[in-house]
């Protein structure tokens, strides 16, 4: 009963003990790293409960209620200590680890709702339909229900949708940038009629084919090649896409904006086992987004 008791008040003063020393020396502490804060919390932990094992076998000694040797107390004392300290630490490290995907989910949401439909894509649209309405009205109204299912997608969220409809999707979006790039474009797809299948995250596509406008077709004066071709792998399916590049730059960089997000998505959504592959290839910029079919 007596080492019940000694025990259970060791216990209340290590955890006293140790809040006021992590109050004391908040201002230092408040300026670690979040694990190195854990890792200098269980050192303290640990550095109090040696004091009190120590206190606790002096009183023991006093009482004449000691047993066995100082040393084995002690080591007894911090082993406990050690292994609710390690249990602790890993709680802690479990929800800091949540935590950073939680924020950086949010992140990327947050750079895919910008990424989706840009505001200059917005602007040039509706310049574009403005000059259609008297000369062709019927295109003019078609490039406004594209732009409608655009952002109605957008709006959607994040889901999972048939490859087919995030293709057909992708088409409107190219359908209207031929409008406005006129002959400067040009559109090639290699796409067979019957597609797997395959789910995708929504608007997974449609961002690549707009970096690939942005970042390529659009700063080439005599304009360029833009392509989007599927084909089947070992593994899944590979959708592609492949953009003429300015020979000046003869750089990605730019094509980096959207690629982090959209890589970021595709991973997610598909458990690890899609990607999305980019880099120069015979002077074109290409994309490549593998799929699983399983």
């Amino acid at each position: 009963m007596v080492h019940f008791g000694l025990a259970s008040l060791g216990i209340q003063w290590v955890a006293l003990g140790t809040l006021c020393v992590l109050f004391l020396l908040r201002r230092p502490l408040a300026k670690l790293p979040p694990l190195h804060l854990a890792w200098a919390c269980l050192g303290l932990f640990l550095a109090m409960s040696l004091l009190v094992a120590a206190a606790a076998w002096s009183i023991l000694l006093m009482t004449g209620n000691a047993e066995g040797s100082r040393t084995v107390f002690v080591l007894r004392m911090l082993a406990m200590a050690m292994v609710v300290g390690l249990i602790g630490l890993l709680a802690f490290q479990n929800y800091w680890d949540a935590r950073r995907l939680a924020i950086r989910a949010k992140q990327l949401e947050l750079e895919a709702l910008q990424a989706r439909i840009r505001p200059h894509f917005l602007f040039n649209t509706l310049n574009t339909s403005a000059a259609l309405v008297h000369a062709r009205p019927d295109e003019a109204e078609r490039v406004l229900l594209d732009l409608a299912d655009l952002f109605r997608s957008a709006l959607r969220g994040p889901e999972l949708i048939p490859l087919a409809e995030e293709l057909a999707l992708t088409r409107r979006y190219l359908e209207i940038e031929a409008l406005r790039f006129g002959p400067r474009l040009q559109l090639s797809w290699n796409v067979p009629d019957t597609l797997p299948d395959v789910r995708v995250p929504s608007l997974s596509i449609q961002p690549l084919a707009e970096n690939a406008i942005r970042h390529g077709i659009e700063r080439l004066p005599e304009g360029g090649r833009l392509e989007v071709s599927v084909h089947a792998a070992n593994d899944g399916i590979d959708v592609i896409v492949a953009n003429d590049l300015p020979t000046s730059t003869g750089n990605s960089r730019g094509h980096a904006v959207g690629l982090a997000s959209a890589r970021e998505r595709v991973l997610a959504m598909t458990g690890n086992q899609g990607r999305i592959d980019a880099g120069i290839e015979d002077g074109r910029f290409v994309t490549r987004v593998r799929l699983p079919t399983t």
